[in-house]
């Protein structure tokens, strides 16, 4: 067999005996396209807060997809280590502490993270009557201070294209607070729109987009489980949202229904 240069794929192609057809041909130039194409769409995506609830739901609707999973936790679940060989699963990490996002930096070395999903969080039941100050601070740190320092330590390993999620909630908007309570929480989630919003000016440059997602009220152990939506709905929710921000939408408060939120 010989070799010819297709002009239309611009690559050097077998020459199949004159017993196949030309439309064979085609089919095997298709074929290592369709192949490539198919490579070149799966993604790698980081999820913190991976172990269970939203997170560990978040990672198995990427996986099903085809997608490339790091899967951050402090502690994996029988669960989260059950899902398989793509995905890799980062544990002992402490979003809180530097040293803990420095080794999880040193972990991903140069490798591209093309969807990051900041998914690890906390919630207090603080009211004005029962007030614990260190339970407000420690949600800020969780819910605020730990997303921003996670997208600072693995800024290099975003490229052109690269998405980032913010889990963060409607409780964070000031214009929909209607009940009062939950300091702490709605504290932190509205510090955490306001580093989104930062970030997605910030990154505009890189061509990197931010979305700041409310998955809804869902049944998790951070809710005692008295949230009406279940886990892997919020997350194909959540998914969806990711899988059409642009750069357009970049900076947008959503629900993950697609409502656009008051700030």
């Amino acid at each position: 067999m010989g070799l010819t240069r297709n002009p239309r794929w611009s690559k050097e192609i077998c020459v199949a005996p004159a017993h196949r057809t030309s439309a064979y041909r085609l089919d095997r130039v298709r074929s290592r396209v369709d192949k490539k194409e198919i490579h070149t769409n799966m993604a790698t995506v980081l999820v913190t807060g991976a172990n269970r609830g939203i997170g560990l739901s978040l990672c198995k609707v990427f996986l099903a997809e085809g997608n490339d999973i790091v899967a951050v936790c402090r502690q994996p679940s029988p669960e989260l280590s059950q899902l398989g060989a793509k995905v890799e699963v980062v544990s002992d990490v402490d979003v809180t502490q530097p040293k803990a996002v420095s080794a999880l930096k040193q972990r991903l070395g140069k490798k591209r993270i093309d969807i990051l999903v900041n998914n690890a969080g906390v919630l207090r039941d603080d009211r004005l009557t029962r007030l614990d100050l260190d339970l407000v601070e420690e949600q800020i740190r969780v819910n605020a201070i730990a997303p921003l320092r996670v997208v600072h330590a693995l800024l290099e390993n975003l490229g052109m294209g690269s998405k980032v999620a913010l889990i963060t909630s409607r409780m964070g908007s000031i214009g929909d607070n209607t009940s009062g309570g939950y300091y702490g929480y709605r504290m932190s989630k509205a510090a955490l729109n306001a580093a989104g919003m930062s970030l997605a000016r910030d990154l505009a440059s890189r061509q990197v987009a931010v979305a700041l997602l409310h998955p809804g009220y869902v049944r998790t152990d951070m809710t005692s489980q008295s949230g009406n939506v279940a886990p892997e709905d919020a997350a194909a929710q959540l998914a969806t949202r990711i899988r059409e921000l642009t750069m357009k939408t970049s900076g947008t408060f959503w629900h993950a229904n697609g409502d656009i939120l008051p700030w």
